[in-house]
């Protein structure tokens, strides 16, 4: 085989660094995209973000002022000028020593903001109010420690004792803790507020509350007894349950109606998670009958280069500081150019899918249209997976309310015209049939689907017990009220 030197030319596709750094900021939320400009503001002094660019004008004028004209004589404190600068006060021109007529109106301002007790300190304050020997508040301590959110408590005794006798060795006391010692320490907490703490399920707790109330009020012995079948009552098995307990039917509903009036969750009260919020990527309003898409100006963030450090590049300069600086101004531009395409690809997506969910914006989810990914990504003539990546972790907020892009796609389901029902719109339906059903007969799967028909969607009872489960509606059998 004879060796020999040749050229090919070739069309072959490569991800270079810039696209690579497009298509992952493509993807980034708009939490995400904060967190990656600020890595790139601390690393890169060549970019920088533009919080106000009349304020930052502003300040580079008065800078240019500042740098022409000499304060010396101004500044200095044995010279009373006749005229102060204009818009400055005399802490800005003079200095002086804090006095005790004079004290500062911000840095010793005490800080009156209330912080809210967790559920842990809120019972550990009432707990070291208690007459409790050394062991059993321990003992209570370690019960603490074992309630979750809701609470219960999450361990079973024997665990809680294996834990308090670990701790006493550890102590070096000599102490034995039995089982019946950290029941009886429990029976104590759960007495405390809120009442039902420490419950081992929502039956024990619903049963503390009751007999923490009054004798004298109305049905409490009927819903004590009650509770003795708590499967029964959970099961909505309503005629075996006055069987076994022996109660009318009005005094069930009483009883019911009493339990209704209980915290089934005694912690709910301290849950210290704040409310989360999110913040939507694209904004559409209607004007004059037509609706409008357009970018948060408050997720758009506002990036340049450095004028300063950009001046400083010399082109014939090889130095290694030269060539740093370039470097860190082309890696400024590319990622200002990244940022840039990524808001222009989710305006122009949220548009396409706005402009196909007309329908919905104007009478709600069951006017919602079949949409998929391809139809997106033909008509904006972009690739499915670059439409994906837009619309993953993106909101839009509308007069509707807040959605993520995602909600608007939805697969399709033959109607008897031949056409098309989006998914969406038959779960709207069949929330809406439910929610003005008859408690007492309510409709079945079947019954739902032949509704549906009747209509003109076409779904098999399976697929309408899906989109139910979908939505966390029981069964009928779970719905359905006797009493």
């Amino acid at each position: 085989m004879k060796l020999s030197v040749g050229l090919k030319i070739a069309n072959s596709l490569s991800l270079t660094p810039q696209l690579q750094q497009a298509i992952r900021l493509l993807q980034l939320s708009s939490l995400e995209l904060e967190q990656e400009i600020q890595i790139q503001l601390d690393s890169n002094p060549l970019l920088e973000k533009v919080e106000d660019l009349s304020s930052a004008e502003t300040d580079s004028d008065a800078d240019r002022e500042y740098e022409n004209k000499d304060l010396t004589k101004e500044l200095n404190a044995d010279y009373l000028p006749d005229d102060l600068p204009v818009d400055t006060d005399w802490d800005e021109v003079y200095t002086h020593q804090s006095t005790a007529l004079g004290t500062s109106e911000f840095e010793e301002r005490e800080d009156n903001r209330q912080s809210n007790l967790s559920l842990q300190e809120h019972m550990q304050n009432q707990i070291n109010l208690l007459n409790f020997s050394k062991v059993d508040q321990l003992i209570a301590y370690c019960i603490i420690d074992s309630l979750d959110e809701k609470g219960f408590l999450d361990a079973e005794i024997v665990e809680i004792t294996a834990s308090v006798q670990h701790l006493l060795q550890e102590l070096d006391y000599d102490d034995v803790v039995e089982n019946e010692e950290v029941l009886v320490v429990l029976k104590h907490l759960q007495r405390l507020d809120p009442i039902g703490i420490g419950s081992r399920n929502l039956a024990e707790c619903l049963k503390i509350q009751l007999e923490y109330l009054p004798p004298a009020t109305p049905s409490r012995y009927e819903a004590l007894k009650m509770l003795e079948y708590y499967p029964l009552l959970v099961s909505n098995d309503i005629n075996k349950l006055m069987k076994q307990t022996g109660l009318t039917s009005d005094q069930l509903k009483a009883s019911i109606e009493l339990i209704k009036t209980l915290k089934p969750y005694p912690g709910s009260d301290f849950e210290s998670g704040e409310s989360e919020y999110q913040i939507p990527d694209v904004v559409v309003t209607k004007k004059q009958d037509n609706w409008q898409v357009q970018l948060n100006p408050d997720v758009m963030p506002k990036l340049r280069v450095n004028s300063f450090y950009s001046n400083m590049i010399r082109r014939a300069d090889q130095s290694a500081d030269n060539q740093y600086l370039r470097n860190q101004m082309l890696e400024a531009k590319n990622f200002i150019k990244s940022v840039d395409e990524r808001h222009k690809t989710l305006l122009k997506v949220a548009s396409c899918i706005v402009k196909h969910q007309k329908a919905f914006l104007e009478q709600g989810p069951e006017a919602m249209k079949p949409l998929v990914l391809r139809d997106v990504a033909e008509e904006v003539e972009l690739h499915e997976s670059t439409v994906s990546r837009v619309t993953t972790n993106k909101y839009i907020l509308t007069p509707r309310g807040l959605f993520e892009l995602k909600y608007f796609f939805s697969s399709h389901v033959g109607t008897m015209t031949g056409g098309e029902c989006s998914s969406t719109a038959i779960r709207a339906m069949i929330k809406k049939m439910i929610s003005v059903e008859n408690p007492r007969k309510p409709l079945s799967d079947n019954a739902i689907a032949n509704l549906l028909k009747e209509d003109g969607i076409n779904v098999a009872r399976r697929t309408v017990a899906k989109y139910r489960e979908s939505l966390n509606i029981p069964s009928s059998s779970d719905r359905k009220v006797l009493i």
